[in-house]
């Protein structure tokens, strides 16, 4: 079962990935990204933790608090997030299916995996 702690935590954290003062934070993406990261971006390009880390800053225009937020225990310390993102590009308005995997590690949370689906409007 996940805590509401848990749930609040993990809320925080993929929160931080929207908000350009956090997601462009070499120090604390050094700390919060597993080493065997890997991310299934909305695009469908396929993106390495070094990628991730290596990204340029930019204006990040999401839609928060994160729609349908929802945390599952998948296994002991390891939690499944799942999300809608709603972003605004070039006066675009994106809206993705988001799904994160956490791990609850002695030195802090990692997030170790990460994928956006597009969602298209008919």
């Amino acid at each position: 079962m996940v805590s509401p702690e848990d749930v609040d935590e993990l809320r925080k954290l993929e929160e931080s990935l929207w908000i350009a003062q956090t997601r462009f934070d070499q120090h604390y993406m050094e700390q919060i990204l597993s080493p065997e990261f890997v991310e299934f971006g909305r695009s469908g390009k396929v993106y390495s933790r070094e990628d991730a880390l290596s990204t340029a800053y930019r204006d990040i225009r999401c839609t928060l608090p994160l729609k349908n937020f929802t945390a599952q225990l998948i296994d002991t310390n390891v939690f499944l997030v799942t999300y809608m993102s709603e972003t605004i590009d070039d006066g675009e308005v994106l809206v993705a299916n988001r799904s994160s995997i956490w791990i609850k590690t002695p030195q802090g949370w990692q997030l170790r995996f990460h994928q956006g689906t597009p969602v298209f409007h008919q």
